[in-house]
């Protein structure tokens, strides 16, 4: 009878729990309306429309005007822009939304990547215009998001700095970098699963800058990755520097290799410098200008998935 009763009693429990986490509340605000207020929370108003007006049946006007000043329980979703754009804590795994206000002015706008996990790392080397890097890999990031990718951010700007030249004084730090990755990617295990290295060497300025790709020699998804990516911004006119070869380099400095073979999911390198004899290989020169940078990755990207479902 005991048994029973506890039984019982663990199922109860478990629907408690359940049903105090499949929601939570949020303030209605002058001029929201359904579509306003789910759009503000990262989510797709048709989508979720029919349960929303479920959830909060008793405290719509004419049932589907909102009232300023009421609380309306909003339904979780791991679809929420909140939850599919996220910047990853290295040290204690905490992730938090990438886009607040933001979240009102984006929409879903096809599923291309629903199956792609991307992790942007961003290591910089330099305190000078930083914003430069964080303002494009937000960016790149809301681009993937509205075609439905999942992105992990992680900020490495603490964590690997000009003068950690040698594997032995990074180990720790980038070991942090690879437990939030590997993690994340075993969660992820069915889906397509990349990492793009955005390295800045130095300050930015209002001129043009070099950038290469690079890849892990012993990774041919790697190279296909970077490649892909560098031919995109080939054939958008991006001028060359150096000599010319047939495709992207691979990695030479000591983190980028430890990353490579510690890290689950494969990885390539964009290493953004002003400095072009600090670069090995094919040099691309860009103009400044996070907008018009973020939107050719983002073709890549979209260009190297598509070859990939083309191959499958």
């Amino acid at each position: 009878m005991k048994s029973v009763s506890f039984f019982f009693f663990s199922i109860l429990f478990c629907v408690m729990v359940w049903s105090q986490k499949d929601h939570y509340t949020v303030v209605a605000e002058q001029g929201d309306g359904i579509f306003s207020l789910l759009r503000k929370q990262g989510l797709d108003p048709v989508e979720h429309y029919v349960e929303f007006v479920e959830l909060n049946k008793d405290d719509l006007r004419k049932g589907s005007q909102l009232q300023l000043g009421m609380s309306y329980k909003v339904p979780y979703s791991l679809d929420s822009f909140k939850k599919t754009g996220v910047r990853v804590d290295m040290v204690d795994g905490t992730e938090t939304s990438l886009f607040e206000k933001e979240l009102s002015k984006m929409s879903l706008k096809s599923n291309r990547l629903k199956n792609a996990v991307y992790y942007l790392l961003i290591e910089n080397h330099v305190q000078e215009n930083s914003g430069f890097l964080q303002q494009m890999t937000k960016k790149l990031a809301a681009d993937l998001m509205v075609q439905g990718a999942q992105i992990y951010v992680l900020d490495m700007m603490n964590s690997i700095t000009a003068q950690e030249d040698t594997v032995d004084i990074g180990t720790d730090k980038l070991g942090q970098c690879v437990d939030a990755v590997n993690k994340r990617y075993l969660k992820h295990n069915k889906k397509y699963q990349r990492v793009l290295l955005l390295r800045l060497k130095n300050a930015v300025d209002d001129s043009k800058m070099n950038l290469a790709f690079s890849h892990y020699q012993n990774s041919g998804d790697g190279q296909r990755f970077a490649d892909n990516l560098q031919g995109v911004f080939k054939k958008h006119g991006i001028n060359k520097r150096g000599e010319e070869t047939e495709g992207s380099s691979i990695f030479e400095d000591k983190s980028t290799l430890f990353l490579a073979k510690n890290l689950l999911p494969t990885v390539t390198l964009l290493t953004l410098d002003n400095n072009s004899e600090s670069i090995n290989g094919e040099q691309l020169h860009i103009r400044v200008d996070n907008k018009r940078f973020a939107q050719l990755l983002g073709n890549g990207i979209l260009k190297d998935y598509a070859d990939l479902e083309i191959e499958d």
